[in-house]
């Protein structure tokens, strides 16, 4: 019974010893040539840091003849970057004889860019197609093309670099402004690498993580004629502007006529008045004695002339009008 508890106590010791020591990555190491001790692994441990996070890609840098040390790794990997990643990168630039110290590549990681994918990019440049840019030419001509940019990654910009989006922004404002440039539209559908020369000259992958190689112009086509949208739309405000004030000319027209029209019955309605107040002026002199009784017949003879010859003169003026 005793001899099993034994058993029993060394077992548990072992099991906590292997469960806090990785014997097994050590061995790993050893064999792989790499100087680790189980102190170092311990104190992994006791950092919090798993040691197969270090060790591993530590095995693999030194295999590729990386120089990377045990305290480089666990620093980076404690700030929160990928360890194995950034190893990756570093092999990937050795074979690829591109200069990346480890420092860049780790700050890069941990600027949140994949340090792997921008040494690919290095190595195998990657074509970037624009969205649909629309421009006008100068005859008024709208031309839609697109293009496919071919870029190279820059690791020394690429940390505080602008990225893929302001490549495509700054391609597509060199493409407005070169079409925009232009005489006529045709010389452009002639020519599209006119496009391409002009954009590329322009050095739009200054302050971006990558070196631009190529512009290509991969489709030009031709839109609205916006010069002749632009005169019709034109002429169609003029035309309501005229209309406008055609109506205000009417309506003024409309107003003096009403005036003119409210003045002649005013005019009528005072000769009323005024025809009104004659039989009583009359009827004043008959009694105040200032008028006679020939007096008003000699009246009443000139009131039937002057109507008779207004009569004969209507009579003589409808023939002529009909």
């Amino acid at each position: 019974m005793s001899l099993l508890i034994i058993a029993g106590a060394i077992l548990l010791f072992f099991l906590i010893l292997f469960s806090i020591v990785p014997i097994g990555l050590w061995i790993s190491a050893i064999a792989a040539g790499v100087r680790v001790s189980l102190i170092s692994l311990v104190a992994m441990r006791l950092r919090r840091v798993p040691p197969n996070k270090i060790i591993l890609p530590l095995i693999k840098a030194d295999k590729a003849g990386i120089d990377a040390k045990q305290d480089q790794l666990e620093a980076h990997y404690l700030a929160g970057g990928n360890v194995d990643r950034v190893v990756d990168a570093l092999i990937a630039a050795d074979k690829a004889r591109i200069a990346l110290p480890f420092d860049r590549a780790a700050a890069i990681d941990l600027a949140g860019r994949n340090v792997l994918d921008a040494v690919k990019v290095s190595v195998n440049p990657r074509v970037i197609q624009t969205p649909s840019v629309a421009a006008v030419a100068k005859d008024g001509i709208q031309l839609i093309s697109t293009a496919r940019v071919t870029v190279r990654a820059n690791l020394e910009r690429l940390v505080g670099g602008a990225g893929e989006e302001t490549i495509i922004a700054r391609v597509g404002e060199g493409i407005v402004s070169s079409i925009g440039s232009s005489a006529s539209h045709k010389t452009v559908l002639e020519n599209p690498d006119v496009i391409s020369k002009t954009v590329l000259a322009k050095g739009l992958d200054s302050g971006t993580a990558f070196e631009i190689l190529s512009i290509d112009i991969a489709d030009v086509d031709v839109g609205k004629n916006i010069g002749a949208i632009l005169q019709t739309d034109q002429a169609e405000a003029d035309k309501r502007v005229a209309q406008a004030k055609a109506e205000e000319r009417r309506a003024m027209a409309v107003a003096a006529e009403q005036e003119m029209r409210a003045r002649v019955e005013e005019m009528r309605a005072k000769v009323v008045e005024a025809e009104a107040e004659v039989p009583q002026a009359m009827a004043q002199a008959f009694r105040e004695g200032n008028m006679g009784i020939m007096d008003y017949v000699n009246l009443q003879n000139v009131q039937s002339d002057t109507r008779m010859r207004s009569n004969i003169a209507k009579a003589t003026e409808e023939p002529e009008g009909e």
